[in-house]
């Protein structure tokens, strides 16, 4: 007999900088969400659609669970907490390397907390960086935060258990048709995932607070032909003295972050890019709903 068709959604959750996006981009084979070593990479919801014979999987790759200090931290949580409410499957993502913070705990009891909790995969992600004995404490440890979950020791970095993992997931997703075309395996456009690579440049190059003061509109996308395409692009901070910090001594810091950025949209887009980069800055936007809305911080609910 034919076997039923199987999709559905897998929110995947956890603390923030513990490989969530890793984990997603390592399913699809391909860079879809930017990571950073850096904290609050992801600022909004994505999908990655993995289409497969029987089966379509649509991960959900969430912002990093911590305690917010300012509207756009609140707007981050609410976001990964919608996730986990309209999720089929819930991967909670762990580092294996570090014992549980009040972070992991955090989003332990929200999922404790949840009126329907659907089935939990607790990934231990990073565990090619431990030895076995330490591994097995760390399971038990996060284990003891959610007894509920299944757990699975892995690496985005090195594939060890992803196949597990995977087969893991679709026995727990529910019979359900295709949601996307099986070429389709992201839901934001080329001009958004642009936008969050520059960051994620600007996050690998700039110090102490000031990646998490950037944000980056995209004024111009311009397809000039299938080969190349012109992006011109405003990253905003804060205050006038990460302005400088941004652009650097004789815009040194700014070409450096150009080029990073650069190359991966090439690669993201398979065409050749020309990238013009323009600092503005926008005092205290982070705690600004008038400028949170211009960046489309806004639940799909408030739209």
């Amino acid at each position: 007999m034919e076997q039923p068709h199987k999709s559905g959604y897998v929110a995947v959750a956890g603390r923030p900088n513990v490989g969530k996006s890793s984990i997603m981009n390592a399913f699809l084979g391909q860079k879809l969400a930017a990571v950073s070593q850096r904290p609050q990479m992801t600022r909004r919801r994505q999908l990655g659609i993995l289409t497969l014979p029987g089966a379509q999987v649509i991960f959900v790759d969430t912002p990093g669970i911590h305690k917010p200090v300012h509207k756009l931290g609140q707007f981050l949580v609410e976001e990964a907490f919608e996730a986990l409410d309209d999720a089929d499957v819930i991967l909670m993502v762990v580092d294996a390397t570090q014992a549980p913070n009040d972070e992991d705990r955090l989003v332990a009891a929200h999922l404790l907390e949840m009126k329907r909790l659907p089935p939990v995969i607790l990934a231990l992600n990073k565990a090619d960086r431990i030895s076995q004995p330490q591994l097995v404490a760390a399971l038990e440890a996060y284990l003891a935060l959610i007894p509920q979950a299944f757990p699975l020791a892995v690496s985005a970095l090195t594939g060890f258990q992803r196949d597990v993992l995977l087969d893991e997931i679709l026995k727990r997703l529910p019979e359900g048709p295709q949601f996307y075309d099986p070429e389709q395996i992201t839901d934001l456009y080329e001009r958004e995932i642009a936008a969050d690579l520059i960051r994620e440049a600007a996050m690998a190059n700039l110090r102490d607070e000031v990646p998490h003061s950037v944000a980056v509109r995209i004024d111009e996308f311009n397809e000039r032909n299938p080969e190349t395409a012109h992006i011109v692009a405003s990253l905003y901070v804060e205050r006038d003295s990460q302005k400088g910090i941004l652009i650097g001594s004789k815009g040194e810091m700014l070409k450096k972050i150009g080029t990073m950025a650069r190359k991966e949209i090439e690669s993201m887009s398979g065409r050749h890019v020309f990238l013009e980069l323009f600092v503005k800055v926008r005092k205290n936007w982070r705690d600004d709903p008038d400028a949170l809305q211009f960046w489309g911080y806004v639940h799909e609910k408030e739209e």
